[in-house]
């Protein structure tokens, strides 16, 4: 056991929503995928917009496993890949990426152009938005104050960092996902959660098999739900989910949320844990709004979308269950699924 138990103490009275969204959010996505209606007799879940209990069943995951990382229209190097992989993460948005690649084609190392991608995204930018809200994007860096806009910044970093500084050579030989988060976390812009989510997208890749078990860093949003859900947490937030992962169905026992279906063989992993404690804390906004840390309000309403969604998985995981459900048009406009 990684921690000792201790140190975590919960706060039961919170801790048990932790559990009641994970059940409930799971319901929902069954629920849609078999269009058994209502989806849910919660008014906060069916009002507001929460991401799925696993990541990779949320829009812009799938988008990037079956389009970009597993796409057939087109064979690249490993070094090719993982800069796909990056320049997607970094905008996020299905629709500047579909954008590049009919104006510009392909990305890969030997044809990346700054200026040339820049000027592109530049006339994109005038009538539709580039990057997602998804992910707090800073974008504010003193070696690139010289340049005007926030995906010139960007793109000149992966181009004189990850590329020119041979980080992307050092993360194909990386060792475990920890080494591939430090690395992405010495380029400039990427701070702590968002080299754990571009570790997570590159470890989705034929490229690498680490186990997502091994390594987690809780993000702005998550930190806010542990402390909510716990009156001490260990050393870091990071012992909190360690603690749910070891402990969870104890705890889903003991808070009566024991009929969680998952995706078949594939028990929620720390990311996914992570996550949860992110969209606890949004749930809890309105649930518990007398428990103040930091935000206090949902931003994001849920709204219709006729788009479907066909959940595909990396190959590795061994999910073939899952071929021919799922499939039905999103009632709902999802980066969440």
């Amino acid at each position: 056991m990684r921690i000792k138990n201790y140190d975590i103490i919960p706060n039961d009275e919170v801790l048990r929503y932790y559990f009641y969204f994970m059940q409930e959010r799971m319901k929902i996505f069954w629920n849609r995928c078999y269009s058994s209606f209502p989806l849910t007799k919660d008014p906060i879940l069916a009002k507001y917009k929460f991401t799925n209990v696993y990541r990779a069943c949320d829009r812009v995951s799938q988008y990037l496993i079956s389009h970009v990382i597993y796409s057939t229209d087109s064979v690249v190097n490993e070094r090719d890949l993982l800069l796909q992989i990056l320049v997607f993460k970094i905008f996020n948005k299905i629709e500047t990426w579909e954008y590049l690649m009919h104006e510009y084609g392909p990305i890969t190392v030997s044809n990346f152009n700054v200026a040339k991608i820049s000027k592109l995204l530049t006339l994109r930018q005038q009538s539709y938005p580039i990057f997602s809200n998804a992910y707090m994007m800073t974008g504010t860096h003193k070696r690139y104050d010289h340049l005007t806009t926030k995906h010139e910044k960007w793109l000149t970093m992966v181009k004189e960092e990850f590329l020119d500084g041979n980080i992307v050579d050092k993360i194909l030989y990386s060792n475990s996902l920890e080494d591939i988060y430090k690395l992405l976390h010495k380029c400039s812009f990427i701070g702590s959660f968002l080299a754990y989510q571009y570790a997570i997208d590159f470890n989705y890749s034929s490229i690498f098999n680490f186990d997502e078990n091994s390594f987690v860093r809780a993000g702005i949003g998550a930190i806010r739900g542990i402390k909510k859900c716990f009156h001490s947490y260990g050393k870091n937030y990071e012992d909190a989910i360690f603690y749910v992962h070891e402990n969870i169905d104890e705890l889903r026992s003991k808070y009566g949320y024991s009929d969680f279906k998952p995706i078949p063989a594939h028990q929620p992993t720390l990311l996914d844990l992570q996550n949860c404690f992110c969209e606890t804390d949004k749930y809890l906004r309105a649930k518990l709004p007398e428990l103040k840390v930091g935000n206090v309000r949902i931003k994001q309403i849920y709204h219709p979308s006729p788009s479907p969604i066909v959940l595909t998985f990396p190959p590795k995981w061994g999910i073939t269950e899952m071929n021919n459900v799922c499939t039905q048009p999103s009632l709902k406009e999802s980066i969440l699924f």
